[in-house]
């Protein structure tokens, strides 16, 4: 079947407006309407067009860099669905990712996460918020390089600090000197974030929506601009 712009435009909107955020993929949800009948089965071809080349995103840096604020942020102005790996995994252990730690380890995260990140960067379209840790494994690095365009939210250690020193949910940062712990983690992760990132952003702007304006620049992404009624 031949597309015109009309139909592409009109099924694009009916698929954005019926983008429902599943609790078992972690994302935000939002207040989407379901697609009206009228033009459904134009909006069903248009969306199994578009999930044969899905575009993924994905954000990785240090905890407390930003991912999932800008993550959510950039979803929303691109129209694209939100997910967060942390949660995802949150959902399938039953259990916060700090809980999960003390009793199981940080080898059996990493095992868990692993599965989830290939998982993730083999799915539809969306934007991905990554854990601090996930590119310590050379599979995840591998993946989010070759599976999404993947933006590296760059942090100095003392930046980072000032926004979680007050925050008791980072296990690796539940330590006597959390500042010291974040130049350790930056000394090793830094170069594994910039050989997995297509693009670095440096995060001191001031503002969540001028780095989102900042990374839509770089990678010529078009703001989603709701129907008119």
């Amino acid at each position: 079947m031949a597309w015109n712009a009309k139909d592409a435009v009109t099924a694009l909107r009916m698929a954005l407006l019926t983008r429902l955020c599943s609790p078992s993929f972690g994302c935000c949800v939002t207040a989407a309407e379901r697609a009206p009948s009228t033009g459904h089965r134009t909006y069903c071809r248009f969306l199994k067009q578009v999930n044969t080349n899905p575009q993924r995103i994905a954000c990785v840096g240090l905890p407390g860099s930003g991912k999932s604020t800008v993550g959510r942020q950039l979803a929303r102005r691109i129209g694209c669905r939100f997910i967060d790996s942390d949660h995802v995994i949150e959902h399938r252990i039953g259990s916060s990712i700090r809980e999960f730690f003390e009793r199981e380890g940080e080898p059996a995260f990493r095992d868990l996460e692993e599965t989830v990140i290939d998982e993730l960067t083999q799915g539809e379209s969306c934007v991905l918020s990554t854990g601090g840790g996930a590119v310590l494994r050379p599979l995840n690095r591998q993946h989010l390089h070759a599976r999404t365009t993947t933006v590296y939210l760059h942090s100095a250690p003392e930046e980072v600090f000032r926004r979680l020193r007050h925050d008791q949910n980072r296990p690796l940062l539940q330590v006597a000197d959390p500042l010291v712990r974040l130049k350790e983690l930056y000394e090793v992760r830094d170069p594994l974030y910039r050989e997995t990132a297509h693009l670095v952003i440096e995060t001191g702007r001031p503002s969540v929506a001028s780095l989102v304006t900042a990374i839509m620049v770089e990678l010529k992404l078009e703001a989603w601009e709701p129907p008119r009624p």
